[in-house]
């Protein structure tokens, strides 16, 4: 399947036709959401979070993730992820034919009651009664099940959240039968060295279970996190393209971080993503036709490439030595 690592350094996974425009009180119709899905895929973008299977009643603007997903799910080479908050979402999920199925398992006690009505541990109950209901699915309709633990580095509603207590919750997901656990830093409060010393903290306590990284831009953090993650062995990352996002049960939670910026900063640094950054810049077009006036941000679509500018694949080529026949 793809979104794996084969070819690439690491895996740049967009969140934004879900946690992006969750967060924008007006719909994206759905035709251009689906030119959108495309043209991120034709940049080269292996895998998308194409919306999220929760009441339309709560989030009208995810009510057509059935049909983003059965349109997804026939371009060539995409992985297909949704998030579920429960089990009654994650068959819907299932049924729709997703490939990954995240769940958001929130740290915190008062985030997790805003957000999905439910308790940490009543959460961790809907991903083991989940991965029970995909182990009994025929293989090739058995979607992956991925955890981003929400809040991990810190809450706008607690303020600090325990970090042994997300490390218990890791283990506990793991044996849940979750295939990955991620740290998300949903309220934007994660700093380098904090973010370093858990994803290690997080690799040693579940070994190849730990997952992706979630961070926001809240407050100018996000790419320095970026590499500090880098640093602790992560190689599967969450942006939004145009930095769009938030956690509406998140107050004072902004934009996750641009998916041009961390394309750029990762191919700056040598790690392949197999992404077109001029492909990828050009896809913003489709949101803004979508979502007219709406602020999209990012350094590199703005100051551009620099000149000169080289691909990790393609300067690993120019990089290596000549072998004489």
């Amino acid at each position: 399947m793809a979104g794996t690592l084969s070819d690439t350094d690491v895996l740049v996974s967009e969140v934004g036709p879900r946690d992006g425009l969750q967060s924008i009180a007006r719909a994206m119709p759905t035709y251009l959401k689906h030119r959108w899905i495309e043209a991120l895929a034709a940049a080269g973008i292996r895998e998308i979070e194409v919306g999220s299977f929760v009441s339309p009643k709560l989030l009208p603007q995810m009510a057509d993730a059935e049909q983003l997903v059965s349109e997804a799910i026939k371009v060539r080479g995409l992985t297909v992820l949704a998030l579920a908050p429960n089990l009654t979402g994650a068959e819907r999920g299932i049924a729709a034919g997703v490939h990954k199925l995240s769940f958001p398992v929130s740290a915190s006690r008062e985030h997790s009651m805003a957000n999905i009505r439910m308790t940490p541990e009543q959460a961790i109950e809907q991903v083991r009664m989940t991965c029970e209901l995909c182990a009994a699915l025929p293989s090739a309709s058995r979607p992956t099940v991925e955890v981003g633990i929400s809040t991990a580095f810190g809450c706008s509603m607690e303020g600090s959240v325990s970090e042994d207590w997300v490390m218990r919750m890791a283990k506990h997901l793991v044996e849940a039968g979750a295939a990955s656990v991620g740290l998300s830093d949903t309220a934007g409060y994660a700093n380098p060295a904090q973010v370093k010393r858990m994803f290690e903290r997080l690799r040693c306590e579940i070994g190849d279970h730990a997952g992706a990284a979630h961070f926001h831009n809240t407050r100018g953090q996000g790419l320095a996190n970026v590499v500090a993650a880098l640093d602790a062995g992560v190689r599967t990352f969450d942006a939004s393209q145009g930095g769009l996002g938030g956690c509406p049960y998140a107050p004072g939670a902004s934009g996750n971080i641009v998916t041009e910026d961390l394309v750029f900063l990762l191919e700056a640094m040598g790690l392949r993503t197999g992404i077109d950054l001029d492909r990828l810049i050009a896809a913003r077009a489709i949101i803004l036709e979508g979502l007219p006036g709406e602020p999209l941000y990012g350094n590199v679509p703005t100051a551009g490439l620099p000149k000169g500018f080289v691909y990790a694949s393609a300067a690993r080529i120019c990089h290596e030595p000549a072998h004489s026949s």
